[in-house]
Order: structure tokens, then C-alpha cells, then sequence
């Protein structure tokens, strides 16, 4: 099968089935604002994942499950209005939908409304099942999320490879078929053994997008700020740095309070 990219003048769900059956990779990153998210879609990614990772990487918490849906949607809306090719998936944060379906199906049909983006994703299997069946009813598209699940992470107790032992790899794998079975479009498998996740993404035909899950599945996702080293706390095995902008802003920025400081900035020509 050909693993070569295609010209796609907007990418769908139904891009991604097709995708996934070619043979061609997918490529999804997060992004949280117009700028970035501009760019990211510019340089063909896509899916773009407006992520609860802007509790971590934009409002500085220690874990997802401090953001609201509020914030979700100025975040989406904002990365809605960048986004001309790629398909723009939203979390649903934590405490929008795990406690009932209800709930979940008004979370899911705001951010749609105010928004605008295309799809939701959210954590769980069999465990959120009345959820999904509630927001696919409606004809929201939905991403499902197994293994390590962030929103969780206090039932974890870590942020360790999941799925190690064969009781929980047995359950993952029944709920993914599930997830499908259900009508979920895409699933995330993030950070579990790349021979499990190998087994999952032959075992369904909707794509299987990894975060330290290996290079077995249909395609990898990633942090923005992560992959273009922006920050130097994190540093997972699965993450590949393309760029190191850490020391690029701090080098920027100090040269500008400096040119400030000394009367450089602005020049003769910089001024009216």
C-alpha cells in the first residue's frame, strides 16, 4: 500500500478512514490559538487536537483536569478560525461527561455550536459507552482516548506505561473494539506497549493514532510545545524534539530587553 501523501483540500473523517486503508500516515498535533494553529494547518497537518493540554502548557496546572469547558471553547474557537485544511478535534475536559450522558451530550453540543470545530474526543471505554452512543446520536463525531489517560491520573497514581499486564492489555483491546463497534471515527492509544497497540490498530479498521504507542499504527500525535521544545521539563521517551525554541525565545527576547536597555531599540529607521 502507498504510504505517500495526498492532496487533501480538507481533511474529514471520512479522509481518515481512507487513509488508514492507503496505507498514508496521520499526522496530529495540538494547538490552542490562532497564530500557532495557523501555521501548524499551513504545514499540512491533519488533525489538529485543541487539547486539555492547554491546562498544562497554556495555564501553567499540573494536570488536565483543571480547565473548563469555557476555556475549551475559547481555545477551539480560536484554532477554528486558522484551520482551513486540517479536521479540528476538541477535548472534552474532565467532569463534562464521565457522571452522565446528559451531560456529556450538552458539553459535546456546545462546543460544536460555539466553536465550530469538527469533531470531540474523549477518555474512557467501556465505562463512557452510554456517552458516546448519546453525542454520535446526535451526529457529533467522536475520538476515543485508551491507555493512559490523563484525566485519570489520580486513579493511576503515575503517568507509567499502561497496559503492561495482560489483564488490562485484554481490556483495552475489547474496548477499542468497542469504541468502533460504537462509531468512533478514531481512537488514541497513548503510551502502552507498541506490540499491543500493533495488534489494536490491525484489529479495527479506524485509525489508530499513537502517543508513545509505537510506529505500528496509522499515525502519531503529539504536543506542539513539546515536539518544538519550548519546554525542557518534559522529557518522555516518545517525544522527538524538531526544534528547540526554549533557548530560541529566551535568546530573542533577552536581545530585546538589551537593545532596549542600551538605546538600540528602536534605530533612526525603526521610528516616524
Amino acid at each position: 500500500m502507498s504510504s505517500a501523501k495526498k492532496n487533501y483540500s480538507r481533511v474529514t473523517t471520512n479522509t481518515l478512514i481512507k487513509m488508514k486503508s492507503d496505507g498514508e500516515k496521520i499526522a496530529m498535533l495540538t494547538s490552542y490559538d490562532y497564530t500557532l494553529a495557523g501555521l501548524v494547518d499551513a504545514a499540512g497537518v491533519d488533525i489538529i487536537l485543541v487539547g486539555d493540554s492547554a491546562s498544562n502548557v497554556i495555564a501553567g496546572h499540573e494536570t488536565t483536569l483543571q480547565i473548563t469547558l469555557d476555556q475549551m471553547i475559547y481555545h477551539a474557537s480560536s484554532v477554528v478560525r486558522a484551520a482551513k485544511r486540517a479536521l479540528v478535534v476538541v477535548d472534552l475536559p474532565f467532569g463534562t461527561y464521565q457522571a452522565d450522558s446528559k451531560e456529556a451530550l450538552k458539553s459535546a453540543i456546545r462546543i460544536m455550536k460555539e466553536s465550530g470545530a469538527h469533531a470531540v474526543k474523549l477518555e474512557g471505554g467501556f465505562q463512557e459507552k452510554q456517552s458516546i452512543e448519546r453525542i454520535l446520536q446526535a451526529g457529533i463525531p467522536v475520538m476515543g482516548h485508551l491507555g493512559l489517560t490523563p484525566q485519570s491520573i489520580y486513579k493511576f497514581g503515575t503517568y507509567t506505561v499502561r497496559a503492561k499486564e495482560e489483564q488490562e492489555a485484554e481490556q483495552l483491546k475489547k474496548d477499542a473494539k468497542l469504541l468502533e463497534e460504537l462509531g468512533c471515527f478514531a481512537i488514541v492509544l497513548e503510551k502502552i506497549p507498541a506490540k499491543l497497540a500493533k495488534e489494536v490498530a490491525e484489529s479495527v479498521q479506524i485509525p489508530i493514532i499513537g502517543i508513545g504507542a509505537g510506529n505500528k499504527v496509522d499515525g502519531q500525535v503529539l504536543v506542539l510545545h513539546d515536539m518544538l521544545g519550548m519546554s525542557k521539563e518534559f522529557s518522555p521517551r516518545f517525544l522527538r524534539r524538531y526544534a528547540d525554541l526554549h533557548y530560541t525565545i529566551i535568546g530573542a527576547v533577552s536581545s530585546y530587553t538589551s537593545d532596549v536597555k542600551s538605546g538600540d531599540f528602536p534605530n533612526d529607521k525603526e521610528q516616524y
